[in-house]
């Protein structure tokens, strides 16, 4: 049976219900609420340059999550404007910032802007109130994705060579001279991709694969080679320093270059620590990498964070913020004392 044969079946059955009839883009509505926005939307502009449903029953285009029929309320969708230009009717939506576009110069500008990549996040937050069937039929594909990932991870030839092993037992063994534990993930992981560190014995040095975040302006940056003995203000220069950075970073980074440098904080998280108690150290910037990575655990290559004072943020450093639990915790003890006596 044809796609036409069902929407006429549909109608009938509505029509013999009692039930007003919203033509094929209605029926399609119907049969597949939760089929997404691009399809639905265009279902109904199919329908209604057909002539199967009128204009005053489409009214205008807009995105799935608007759209609603049934006896006294009939089909009818809102509207959305770009929010880059803010002039022309949306046409498309970020799957990752959920960000209205209207052309492909607009969806550019904001991933450029927001640096966003425009790919779905699996493993976003769903409130259990908005939890449907397809987020759970996301998380089980996502879970099949993983397995078959690590399964082939596991079946590489790189994974038992011994060329393979070898590197990477030097390069921890190298590290735990400098006490640093520098932990290594297995053939897959994406960061075991993207690491490039290595160490040259002639010079006994480390030239680290690092990455640079900045908060507060959702930008980070990978540097390779970068010597041990290098500081990480000469790191952090190319960056925000007004005179020596780049114009473009200069311009993307303006909250940093404008700031002084006595507000510039570099974290680094703590690695081997429950996800309910994240806590950063902060590096002393005049010291060298080397003299900052000493004593810490490093998993695959350091990853710094830069923050202003000044400004906002929900890194908890280590030493900071621990004496207000340890004071309300007395509290609780004493007033738990007085009851009980």
């Amino acid at each position: 049976m044809s796609l036409h044969r069902y929407g006429t079946a549909a109608a009938a059955a509505a029509r013999a219900s009692g039930a007003p009839s919203a033509g094929l883009g209605g029926w399609l509505c119907a049969l597949q609420p939760r089929a997404g926005e691009a399809r639905e939307g265009e279902g109904l502009r199919a329908a209604a340059a057909r002539g199967r449903a009128s204009p005053e029953r489409c009214g205008q285009r807009a995105p799935l999550g608007s759209c609603r029929a049934g006896k006294g309320n009939p089909l009818f969708f809102t509207s959305f404007r770009c929010e880059t230009c803010s002039k022309e009717e949306a046409k498309y939506r970020c799957p990752r910032c959920m960000k209205y576009s209207c052309s492909l110069l607009c969806v550019k500008k904001h991933k450029l802007a927001l640096s966003c990549n425009g790919v779905r996040d699996k493993t976003a937050f769903v409130s259990v109130n908005e939890f449907t069937d397809l987020n759970l039929l996301s998380d089980y594909r996502f879970l099949e994705d993983v397995g078959r990932t690590a399964d082939a991870a596991a079946r590489h030839c790189i994974v038992h060579s011994p060329a393979t092993k070898r590197l990477l037992y030097f390069l921890r063994n190298k590290a735990r001279g400098c006490n640093i534990e520098l932990k290594t993930l297995p053939i897959g992981f994406t960061k075991r991709k993207e690491n490039s560190t290595t160490f040259n014995s002639m010079e006994n040095k480390f030239y680290w694969h690092l990455k640079l975040i900045f908060p507060h302006c959702h930008a980070e940056y990978t540097l390779k080679g970068v010597p041990d003995d290098k500081t990480l203000a000469d790191i952090l220069k190319p960056y925000i320093d007004p005179v020596e950075s780049d114009p473009v970073v200069c311009q993307r980074l303006k909250i940093y270059t404008a700031s002084p440098q006595s507000d510039v904080r570099i974290l680094m998280k703590i690695e081997n620590r429950s996800r309910n108690s994240v806590r950063y150290n902060e590096l002393d910037a005049s010291r060298s990498l080397l003299d900052n990575l000493k004593g810490k655990v490093i998993i695959e290559y350091p990853t710094l964070f830069v923050v202003l004072k000044t400004l906002k943020n929900d890194m908890v450093v280590l030493g900071q913020g621990e004496h207000i639990f340890i004071a309300c915790y007395v509290i609780l003890g004493y007033f738990s004392y007085i009851n009980s006596s």
